[in-house]
């Protein structure tokens, strides 16, 4: 989320994990405005939440569109709030052409206001024969497609120093069960087993969404994830319960409750991988490589690893991710020169610009394997995309933003509440129930 966004802690030495190189797979790559300066003297402005190197890189992605078609660009940072932001610049006239929208509620929302321009036939072309069809799912809205996924996160992946488990003499479990034995075993070792950035709630929710995207299944998921499903149904009640059994073991947690809570998220990854660590594993997306090397110096792949999050209770291993997609709004002044924009970011030429930056996943299928770096990073794209339709988007990002989406409310605080005393799961569930109901109704 990222949020919310982790992804901001990306940088360019996540090019040892994320590179990709710049040869597709199946044919040349596509020319956006055909390469013959089309677009000279026009200009396509694009909002983002993405500020330092996630703007720098994505700058260079702008600066290629450019030098094929002529046209100029202009980037605008919105923060975190697109919605208020985008909103205003509709209201005030002075629209941007494209923004890139990283959460599906947002992109709903959008849509529904009639904000939105729905894709060309072409980039329509490119989505069909080029991503798994989860991704037009997550960009369109009721039947039309908005939205163009042009990066990714991967948010089934538990980051792990192999030292510590080496010394406890444990290998990567397969299973959620495997994972708590082995992580007694860490705990016996001297270590506690996980760091948990309970201070923020986002990561509390991604805990939760493996879980219950593994335990209960994919269509009880989408059900809940649109509200279709009550957070009192049984299945949530149990996942809470399964996600309470690790929360309250104090040997499973570095510091227990109370330490997590005061643990943000670049604090929870220095417990694994900074120079005092405290605790062997902790769990996020792709994007704690980042952060363990360029604040901890940590090379991917030696000290620092990762498995794929494990099943639970029997059910598949679940892949949850996450992603930014561009959209074309109508009252841009360019939104023609913004469409031209789209059909190139549908391209693996596209994605290579960024992905040689570093801080960068494509769901592209286009974009080969073997265009990345090393073995983790392979390992990384081949569970996303390999993932095919399996894949589901962050449930948090899915709901209202009172809900899945802001500090200190909805389901970010509550389960703060719960991480603090996570006896009752059929009360959690209820308050949870309540504030959700709450907000798909706003």
């Amino acid at each position: 989320m990222m949020r919310r966004r982790t992804t901001t802690l990306l940088s360019g030495c996540t090019a040892v994990l994320l590179a990709l190189g710049a040869t597709a797979c199946g044919g040349g790559p596509v020319a956006a405005g055909g390469g013959d300066k089309a677009l000279s003297g026009q200009t396509v402005t694009v909002a983002g939440v993405w500020t330092g190197s996630e703007q720098k890189n994505f700058q260079k992605v702008l600066d290629a569109f450019s030098a094929k078609t002529g046209a100029k660009t202009q980037f605008i940072s919105t923060g975190d709030n697109v919605s208020t932001v985008v909103g205003s610049k509709i209201e005030g006239g002075n629209a941007p052409d494209v923004v890139m929208v990283p959460q599906v509620g947002v992109l709903q929302q959008f849509a529904r206001k009639g904000w939105l321009t729905p894709l060309s036939a072409t980039a329509q072309r490119t989505v069909t024969a080029d991503y798994a069809p989860v991704w037009a799912k997550y960009g369109s809205v009721d039947g039309s497609l908005y939205g163009l996924y042009f990066k990714a996160a991967h948010k089934s992946t538990v980051w792990y120093s192999p030292d510590a488990l080496t010394q406890a003499g444990v290998k990567p479990p397969k299973t959620y069960d495997e994972m708590l034995k082995a992580g007694h075993t860490v705990a016996d070792s001297g270590l506690a087993a996980f760091s948990v950035a309970g201070q923020d709630g986002w990561t509390l929710t991604d805990w939760f969404e493996n879980i219950y995207l593994s335990q209960a299944g994919p269509q009880k998921y989408d059900a809940l994830a649109a509200h279709r499903l009550k957070w009192t149904d049984a299945s949530v009640v149990k996942a809470l319960g399964t996600l309470g059994t690790l929360f309250k073991d104090k040997q499973l947690i570095a510091g227990g409750q109370k330490e997590a809570l005061n643990t943000d998220f670049p604090g929870s990854v220095e417990k694994v991988f900074g120079p005092k660590p405290e605790a062997g594993m902790v769990y996020e997306g792709d994007f704690v490589a980042g952060v363990a090397h360029d604040q901890f110096g940590r090379t991917v792949g030696k000290d620092a690893n990762f498995f794929p999050f494990p099943p639970v209770a029997g059910g598949s291993a679940p892949v949850v991710s996450g992603g930014d997609a561009a959209v074309v709004l109508k009252d841009g002044k360019n939104a023609k020169a913004g469409m031209k924009l789209l059909e190139y970011l549908a391209t693996p030429e596209a994605a290579a610009v960024w992905a040689k930056a570093g801080g960068f996943l494509s769901p592209n299928r286009k974009v080969a394997l073997s265009s990345y770096g090393d073995a983790v990073a392979r390992a990384t794209a081949k569970s996303l995309v390999g993932a095919g339709d399996s894949v589901r988007f962050d449930m948090s990002d899915q709901a209202p933003a009172a809900f899945g989406g802001t500090k200190g409310a909805g389901e970010w605080k509550l389960l703060q509440d719960f991480l603090r005393d996570p006896s009752d799961p059929k009360a959690t569930a209820a308050a949870l129930e309540a504030a959700a109901a709450k907000a798909y109704k706003g």
